[in-house]
């Protein structure tokens, strides 16, 4: 497991993380998004998501769920579990078929269904420091490293 902390002073920050993020994104590569409400976990998805090129508005998908995006090379899953109230609407859902090893998958509010989820490949915890974020990187796999190393 590797950690990487990054200070983000403001929303272009949090924009500019999703974009080097985007940038060593690999097929199936799993992503926990954590963090308090307003933390910028939606925000940081959007970065990822308009520097893979998507020209469109990224909103959250905290009522529809998840919200697709499709790419040359993989298609990116978003999902935003907010409005869960149980761990089992994952399950009940179907969702799990969306992670897979071709699609790139983001969950916001993992912890809603924390047990049926597998370990992901990233998670990244917002948190918020004064008027900054701190985003804290965890890797769990080896696909996660390299993603990180990149990063660092």
């Amino acid at each position: 497991m590797k950690e990487l902390k990054i200070l983000l002073s403001n929303e272009k920050n949090t924009l500019d993380l999703g974009a080097n993020i985007s940038a060593h994104l690999t097929e199936g590569l799993l992503i926990f998004l954590k963090g308090d409400l307003g933390a910028g976990k939606t925000t940081l998805a959007r970065g990822i998501i308009k520097s893979l090129g998507y020209v469109g508005s990224v909103k959250s998908p905290t009522y529809s769920l998840i919200e697709q995006y499709e790419f040359d090379i993989f298609t990116l899953n978003h999902f935003d579990l907010y409005r869960f109230t149980s761990p089992n609407e994952w399950f009940s859902s179907g969702f799990q078929e969306y992670i897979n090893s071709y699609d790139v998958t983001l969950i916001e509010w993992p912890e809603k269904s924390a047990e049926f989820l597998p370990k992901p490949d990233l998670e990244i915890e917002l948190s918020y420091k004064n008027e900054s974020r701190i985003a804290k990187i965890n890797s769990f796999t080896e696909k996660g490293n390299k993603c990180i190393e990149n990063l660092s």
